[in-house]
C-alpha cells in the first residue's frame, strides 16, 4: 500500500485513546490522523485532518455516539469502525450503528497489556473499512436513499407450509440492515430459518431480539440442543459454529467452539455445510452481502446435493465479496436483488414453487 491509512480515533476515555493510538501508530501501513474526547471535537477534526477511517465509542459526553454517526453518515459519510465495551446495554446501541452505516464493530481492548487478539481484529476492521470504503459509502449511501421505497415489510406474502423445507442464510459486512430487508417480508409458516450474520459475542443476542420486534416471524438465538421449529428464525450467538444435526426425522443445533473457519466463529460454511449434509434437496440456502468469501464453498455443496441457492446481486450489496465469490464459483442458481430475495424464498419453500 502506497499511501498510509489515515485513522482518527474518537472515545471519550483517555486510556482507550492512548491504546488505540499505539496500535495504529504501530501498524506499518497506517498512521494516525488524530484523537477526540468527543463528537465535536471528532467533527472539527475530520474538517482539520481529511482521516480515512473513523474509530467510534458509543458512549461519550455532550452527544452519544449513535447520534454522531447518524449526523456523520448523513453529511460527510466516511467508513466507521464501532469499538464498543461487551456489555448487554451496549450490545442494543451496537446494532443500532451497524443499521446507522458503521462498517463494523469490534469489542473495545481493555489495557495496553490486555490488547492481543483483540488488537489484530481492530487492525484489520480498519484495513477492510479503507480498503472498501468507495464500495461501502457509495451503496450505503444508496440504500438509504431507497429506503423510503421500499416502505412498510409485505403482509401479502403467504406459504405453503411444509415440515421438509429448511432456510439457511449467510451474512456479513452489511447483513443487518440486508437480513432487516429480507427477514421482515417472510410470512407466517415458514420453514426453520437459520442464519450465520458475522458478530461478535453477545451483539447477536440483541440483533435477534430487535429482529423479533420488526418480524412475523419469531427469532430468537440459537442455543446449543433446541430443535428446529417452523416458523421461527434462529441467529447462531456470537463466538460459536452452528452446526445442523438430524436425530430421526427432526434437526438439532448444536454449538461448537472449533477453530475458525474463514477467519469466523460463527461461519457461514460450517452452517451451509451441515444444512446440505442434512437436509439435502430441501435445503434453501442464500448469501448475502459480506466482505470475504465465506459461504460461498458452503453454497456450492448445497447446490451439488440438490438444493436451491440463491446469491445477492452486486447493485444491491454493501459488499460484493461473499455473494461474488459463490457467483464466481457457480454456486449460486439465481442472482436476484435485495428486495426480490424474500418473494423467492417463499415461492421455493411453498410446495407449488418447484426447487
Amino acid at each position: 500500500m502506497s499511501e498510509k491509512i489515515r485513522v482518527l480515533v474518537v472515545d471519550d476515555s483517555a486510556i482507550v485513546r492512548e491504546v488505540l493510538s499505539r496500535l495504529i501508530g504501530g501498524a506499518p501501513d497506517m498512521e494516525l490522523a488524530g484523537t477526540a474526547p468527543d463528537p465535536f471535537i471528532a467533527r472539527d477534526k475530520i474538517l482539520r485532518t481529511n482521516p480515512d477511517v473513523l474509530t467510534l465509542d458509543i458512549e461519550m459526553p455532550r452527544m452519544d455516539g449513535l447520534s454522531f454517526l447518524e449526523r456523520l453518515m448523513h453529511y460527510r459519510p466516511l467508513p466507521v469502525v464501532v469499538v464498543s465495551s461487551v456489555t448487554t446495554k451496549d450490545s442494543t446501541a451496537v446494532v443500532r450503528a451497524l443499521e446507522l452505516g458503521a462498517f463494523d464493530v469490534v469489542n473495545k481492548p481493555g489495557d495496553s497489556t490486555s490488547v492481543g487478539e483483540v488488537g489484530e481484529q481492530i487492525l484489520e476492521k480498519i484495513r477492510a473499512a479503507y480498503r472498501y470504503r468507495d464500495q461501502f459509502i457509495g451503496k450505503w449511501c444508496l440504500l438509504k436513499e431507497k429506503g423510503a421505497r421500499s416502505g412498510p415489510p409485505s403482509h401479502h406474502l403467504s406459504v405453503v407450509e411444509t415440515t421438509e423445507k429448511l432456510v439457511v442464510v449467510g451474512a456479513s459486512t452489511g447483513g443487518t440492515v440486508a437480513l432487516e430487508e429480507v427477514l421482515s417480508r417472510l410470512p407466517r409458516g415458514m420453514p426453520p430459518v437459520v442464519v450465520v450474520q458475522h458478530m461478535p459475542p453477545v451483539f447477536t443476542a440483541q440483533f435477534a431480539r430487535r429482529l423479533d420486534e420488526l418480524c412475523t416471524l419469531r427469532v430468537k438465538e440459537a442455543e446449543d440442543g433446541e430443535r428446529l421449529e417452523k416458523g421461527t428464525v434462529y441467529i447462531a450467538p456470537g463466538g460459536y459454529h452452528l452446526v445442523l444435526e438430524r436425530r430421526g426425522e427432526f434437526l438439532y443445533v448444536r454449538l461448537t467452539r472449533d477453530e475458525k473457519v474463514n477467519f469466523q466463529r460463527p461461519s457461514v460454511d460450517v452452517l451451509f455445510e451441515s444444512a446440505a449434509e442434512v437436509a439435502g434437496k430441501n435445503t434453501l440456502g442464500v448469501l448475502l452481502t459480506g466482505m470475504g468469501k465465506d459461504g460461498a464453498e458452503g453454497l456450492l455443496r448445497i447446490k451439488e446435493s440438490g438444493g436451491h441457492t440463491i446469491a445477492q446481486d452486486e447493485a444491491s450489496s454493501i459488499v460484493w465479496g461473499m455473494p461474488r465469490v459463490a457467483v464466481e464459483m457457480g454456486a449460486a442458481k439465481e442472482v436476484l436483488p435485495l428486495d426480490r430475495i424474500a418473494e423467492r424464498m417463499v415461492t421455493l419453500v411453498s410446495s407449488e414453487g418447484g426447487g
